[in-house]
């Protein structure tokens, strides 16, 4: 065995192989610390690239080497030096369970096994984890979902279009390479290189670059199985949380793609993992941060020196923990989160439960756009104010929050809102302090002309100046919220549905403003309303709708916000 020399002791042993029991080989990196071992072993099962180690969001292996750590870092599957076929999520958790098993055997390992890893890395351990295999202690899986469907790829109904949809051309590229398919490589690789417009090309389930019989199936799979049940939970850990029996650290963000996923993974484990042991150590950090980087800035926006938290040093905490008994986490709240706003840390031990703190919607019937007369106010409606009237065009839709790529952070709205395809809700200027902390909720009556509709509530903070910062965004479609009751054109509806969990502080002189729409393309796909299946619809059969929402004594729509401390508008 031939090791290369790291610096500080530490060595890498590249290319060890583990054997499984059907004859699959995976292949790991292994980084050594000083001195004589064994030592405690951290693993990340990753389909990117070993050498690669999701560096982009942590120190380097060598680093945790350092410290005294047998780092191991595998490719899945089907992956790198790994051989078998990738399909997502299907094997991770038995072959995780095979890999922790032979390493309880690697002279290097103290038979001590922790997980680390973020997105696909997180799913890994969460797969591995219900296999409940021996010496896996801790796991810390990062910016990731328990349930695939609602937390990854679906949002009440919608696909998460531009994330399956590049994410999927993103992993493809490997298995054309790996099939020897040119054609098919060069169609992958031109789309990749133009990556935030594929959302443009419809219909989208018949993408040239994802439709080459001979590619693996799982994005035209992920496209066709729109519902939840036995597809999605085969695949992740949604019905099998209860056997998960080890402490986990979380990490959300709230611009990440899978935030929706990641706070609802660490409720999931914190309520129903399979030991009282399990549900008391349960930990979230959420943070200002998108998918990748984390730290201060996103786009224009600043959230100042708190944002950049020294993650890799948490991590080692939680692992010395749980590994090496140090303590370190004995005194850690269960909740870190950064308040928007003050840009500033907070600490609970406790989820908020519930959104109570209502804010009701008026107009006088012309809320579109910025410029209308929509309004916030505590005050329920005591008169049948006219309805707000918009039309929902999906050849033209509203764009996402962060514009036709779908950029994650909070970018300014205050362009968009100009649109009268969208409504506008704007309350008074605060006199005080407004603290939210945890889920909202939206209740809206409202009626439109299609048989299949969309409806997009969205948070935005009004500064001082104007500046419009988006907040967070919630989508629900009639065929998903209605499933059970039942929906038709032309009749009001109470369509009730979350939005994504945030933290954030209104200061005085600020507004919040709610936003109601039909589209946030292409952060989610289109609704052709129609019986038309989105990944079938285009220019052909897309069609028109006109939406109503009320807001009156027997109808009053309403924001409903998770408002710490008591605090009234």
């Amino acid at each position: 065995m031939s090791l290369v020399d790291c610096g500080n002791g530490v060595r890498l042993d590249r290319s060890v192989v583990c054997r499984l029991a059907d004859g699959t080989t995976l292949v790991s990196d292994h980084y050594y610390p000083s001195g004589a071992g064994p030592w405690p072993t951290l693993l990340m099962r990753q389909p990117y690239g070993r050498d690669i180690a999701s560096t982009v969001v942590y120190a380097h292996p060598v680093w945790f080497a350092r410290h005294g750590y047998h780092v191991v870092i595998q490719d899945v599957r089907g992956r790198g030096g790994s051989s078998g076929e990738f399909y997502p999520f299907r094997n991770e958790g038995p072959d995780g369970a095979e890999t922790i098993a032979w390493l309880l055997n690697h002279p290097a390992c103290n038979g001590r096994i922790g997980m680390y890893g973020f997105s696909y890395q997180g799913a890994t351990q969460l797969l591995a984890a219900v296999e409940q295999p021996q010496g896996l202690q801790c796991i810390a899986p990062h910016m990731t979902a328990v349930d695939l469907y609602r937390g990854w790829f679906y949002h009440q109904g919608a696909l998460r279009l531009s994330s399956a949809l590049g994410w999927g051309i993103q992993m493809l590229r490997e298995d054309a390479r790996r099939l020897g398919m040119r054609s098919a490589s060069d169609k992958l690789e031109a789309a990749w290189a133009n990556i935030r417009s594929q959302a443009l090309v419809v219909p989208y389930a018949s993408h040239p670059a994802i439709t080459d019989p001979q590619l693996p199936s799982y994005v035209r799979d992920w496209f066709a199985h729109r519902e939840e049940g036995a597809y999605w939970s085969e695949l992740d850990v949604s019905t099998c949380v209860d056997r998960i029996q080890v402490p986990a650290l979380h990490i959300a963000g709230w611009f990440d793609t899978y935030l929706e996923g990641s706070i609802a993974g660490y409720l999931a484990l914190r309520n129903h993992a399979g030991s009282a042991f399990a549900r008391d150590h349960q930990y979230l950090i959420a943070g200002p941060w998108a998918h990748i980087p984390w730290g201060d800035r996103i786009g224009d926006a600043d959230f100042g020196p708190a944002a950049n938290l020294d993650t890799d040093a948490i991590l080692l905490r939680w692992f010395n923990h749980w590994l090496k008994d140090s303590g370190d986490f004995a005194t850690e709240p269960h909740i870190r989160h950064f308040a928007l706003g003050p840009n500033a840390w907070r600490t609970t031990d406790e989820w908020p439960e519930a959104a109570e703190y209502v804010l009701h919607l008026h107009s006088n019937g012309n809320a579109n756009s910025r410029k209308g007369d929509g309004s916030l106010s505590a005050t329920a409606p005591v008169e049948d104010e006219p309805r707000d009237v918009f039309v929902y065009d999906p050849e033209v839709p509203v764009a996402a929050p962060g514009g036709p790529h779908a950029l994650s952070g909070p970018f300014d709205q205050a362009a968009l809102e100009l649109g009268n395809n969208l409504l506008v809700y704007t309350s008074e200027p605060l006199s005080h302090e407004v603290t939210v902390f945890g889920q909202p909720r939206i209740g809206l009556f409202a009626a439109t002309s299609a048989p299949h509709a969309d409806f997009i509530a969205k948070l935005v903070r009004v500064t001082a100046s104007g500046r419009a910062e988006f907040l967070s965004i919630g989508i629900a479609r009639s065929s998903w919220l209605f499933r059970a009751s039942g929906y038709s054109a032309d009749q009001v509806h109470a369509w009730e549905f979350t939005l994504e969990p945030v933290s954030f502080v209104l200061a005085p002189g600020e507004r919040l403003r709610l936003e109601i729409a039909s589209s946030a393309f292409p952060l989610y796909d289109r609704n052709p309303s129609n019986t038309v299946p989105p990944q079938d619809a285009d220019n052909w059969n897309w069609a028109r709708s006109t939406q109503q929402v009320l807001h009156s004594s027997h109808h009053p729509s309403a924001l409903y916000l998770p408002v710490s401390g008591g605090a009234q508008w």
